[in-house]
């Protein structure tokens, strides 16, 4: 058994490893700036604070053997939030896991860092050229991790993709709303770009397997993905499907609707940001063969399952949902002005 440090812990990928680890019989301390609110609360060691506070990073580094640093501010945060939790944030947690004689410290960093690539699948080695604050934030973590890499530490960085479950909110609640009330779904482009998703469950087990296997198979930097993904229109028409209204996925032409949410986000009406919709009407798609070969990674779940698996725990969770908004993963984001395109589908 070992005692891991979840930053982030309260978030929707900090929860689903708590559990993943619980399971596994490990002691979990979560540092967030929100409550632990769950079930399991009793179960772990809960500090609520904030990543930038070195004084309480150092303490939650207590006998600590793992560092899983999942915290980060997502892309609708203002510029000045994402730059100093991202960057400063990741540098005083690293740097007090390292002073602390931390074992390993995992990075969770995004395929964000690749931009708007113009080939796929996307390697590893590839250029990193972040799009926005978030992006360009995420290439800033990535350096710290590999600086201190370089000093000595065992420091694996994961890359996922976008990934959903049990908990996962975000952009992906306005394709459930609009299945849950049986509506279609309006897509940029005609829907045929090749979009890899992922499992929460396939990247708890990544992140398992970088704590557990030998240094020198972990001490690196891995692409995470679902193996098994269609193009963006069918697997989003398989919630409809799946949602049992007869409703289709609809594409609109992409470039329009690309420059019209640009004018939208800057009336702060749209509920998209720039990565999301000026990627979405493309293929977005990483090679995990680097993961499959050094990690013996092999993901469970495709798009499909994996969207269909978050949808159903929508679905069973809808009042307790329904009462939520924000901006961070755990809560549906604003519909903005598609509450009232949602009534042409």
């Amino acid at each position: 058994m070992a005692r891991v440090l979840l930053t982030g812990g309260a978030g929707f990928l900090g929860i689903n490893l708590a559990r993943f680890l619980l399971a596994r019989d490990h002691e979990i301390v979560s540092l967030d700036i929100e409550d632990f609110t769950y079930p399991e609360r009793d179960r772990i060691n809960e500090i609520t604070g904030d990543i930038r506070d070195r004084t309480l990073v150092d303490r939650a580094m207590d006998a600590v053997d793992f560092v899983v640093h999942c915290a980060a501010a997502l892309p609708l945060y203002s510029t000045e939030e994402i730059y100093s939790t991202d960057i400063d944030g990741t540098r005083n947690v690293i740097d007090a896991a390292r002073q602390s004689g931390v074992q390993r410290f995992i990075h969770i960093s995004s395929t964000a860092v690749y931009g708007i690539p113009d080939h796929h699948p996307v390697y590893e080695d590839d250029a990193r050229v972040g799009v926005g604050p978030y992006g360009e934030a995420k290439v800033e973590a990535e350096d710290i991790c590999f600086d201190y890499r370089d000093k000595g530490m065992t420091v694996p960085v994961i890359r996922p993709k976008s990934f959903v479950g049990p908990e996962r909110l975000g952009v992906f609640a306005l394709l459930y709303d609009w299945a849950k009330d049986g509506r279609g779904f309006p897509m940029l482009g005609d829907g045929s770009n090749r979009y890899q998703l992922l499992d929460v469950d396939d990247l708890c087990e990544a992140i398992c397997l970088c704590m557990t296997l030998p240094e020198e198979a972990t001490n690196d930097t891995f692409n995470i993905g679902a193996e098994d993904f269609t193009t963006m229109g069918e697997d989003y028409q398989a919630v409809l499907d799946y949602a049992g209204f007869g409703m289709k996925v609809t594409g609109l032409p992409a470039e329009p609707a690309i420059w019209l949410l640009r004018l939208l986000e800057s009336l702060q009406l749209s509920p998209l940001y720039k990565w999301v919709y000026e990627t979405a009407a493309k293929d977005s798609y990483v090679s995990i063969k680097k993961a499959q070969e050094q990690l013996g990674f092999r993901p469970m779940f495709s798009n499909k399952d994996a969207l269909i698996r978050n949808y159903q725990w929508y679905l069973d969770n809808i009042d307790d949902i329904e009462s939520q908004s924000g901006i961070s993963h755990r809560a549906p984001w604003s519909q903005g002005i598609l509450k009232l395109a949602k009534l042409l589908f």
